[in-house]
């Protein structure tokens, strides 16, 4: 057997995820590439270690046993590197973060910096909707987690980022007036709301019932790039978290409906479990984050303040 450490992270991906198309995804990968070395990697063994029914891939029993293996050689091999720079005097070791889907906008320029100063660190970065996110916290599995709407469940502790803004916004090709409308204009704009279990969706329904606001439901989808393609596509209309929409204003894709009551205020805050024991990696981000936070905010998100 020739089999790579690359091909094992790819395999270990694919069995995580259930899919080549996730696990391309997660891996930064095209999926060709991926399947490719699914089929490399398969080729050394006598045994299937996935099967295709219908359109779906499944892991056999014979490959959930190969997969962990691979974790385990993996996390032999990070290891070794984490100890390598370890007698160098450098920080290392991993740092897991789950993010919520918008909060794609805002993590990786507080780690960027952070990363750089320390080329030992390694970063696993989970984005999926808040729902998830709150489980891998439950679970331990995350040192931090990126959210706007803290979980009412769970004790946890939290360092507040800034502000997160929540407009009204449909397609340029539409003329609005520049007064603030009435909530009434909901009655006559077709909504687009984000799936079940996602912030953005959470603080949008709090707004509605709120406010008791009859609504036009378009359409359901499940991720904010989809919704952000229908609404410049004239599809309907959403409230969305400015963080995530800078360009498409910028390039006149998307325009601000001005709406009394609007914009929804909640704050991005970095929260972690109670009585949660950092690994000096962890204690060195929050660190990190705690005195360099204003400065990043200054420099690269001073745009959102003009709105």
């Amino acid at each position: 057997m020739n089999y790579t450490l690359n091909q094992l992270r790819i395999f270990l991906k694919i069995s995580q995820t259930q899919s080549i198309t996730k696990a391309a995804e997660e891996l930064h990968l095209t999926q060709p590439a991926v399947s490719i070395q699914l089929k490399n990697f398969q080729d050394q063994f006598d045994i299937a270690l996935t099967e295709v029914v219908g359109r779906k891939i499944y892991i056999t029993d014979f490959g959930m046993e190969i997969a962990s293996l691979a974790e385990n050689i993996l996390n032999q091999v990070y290891a070794i590197n984490y100890k390598t720079h370890s007698h160098k005097g450098q920080l290392a070791g991993r740092l897991k973060i789950s993010v919520a889907s918008t909060g794609k906008y805002v993590m990786p320029y507080f780690l960027s910096p952070f990363l750089k100063q320390h080329p030992g660190v390694e970063l696993l970065m989970d984005v999926t909707n808040k729902t998830q996110v709150v489980q891998s916290l439950r679970n331990n599995e995350v040192d931090f987690s990126l959210v706007s709407v803290i979980p009412d469940d769970l004790g946890v502790e939290k360092l507040e980022l800034f502000q997160n803004k929540l407009y009204l916004v449909g397609s340029s090709a539409q003329r609005f007036k520049k007064r603030p409308y009435s909530k009434e204009i909901f009655k006559e704009l077709p909504l687009i709301y984000r799936e079940k279990g996602s912030g953005t969706r959470q603080v949008m329904e709090r707004f509605i019932d709120s406010n008791h606001i009859p609504v036009i439901k378009k359409m359901e989808l499940t991720s904010n790039e989809a919704v952000k393609q229908a609404l410049i596509a004239g599809l309907g209309f959403s409230i969305m978290p400015l963080i995530g929409i800078k360009n498409e204003l910028h390039n006149k894709d998307l325009q601000i409906v001005p709406v009394k009551g609007l914009p929804i205020k909640t704050v991005w805050r970095l929260i972690w479990m109670k009585e949660k024991r950092h690994t000096p990696v962890a204690k060195a981000f929050l660190e990190f984050v705690r005195k360099e936070k204003t400065s990043i905010i200054q420099n690269v998100f001073d745009w959102h303040e003009q709105y």
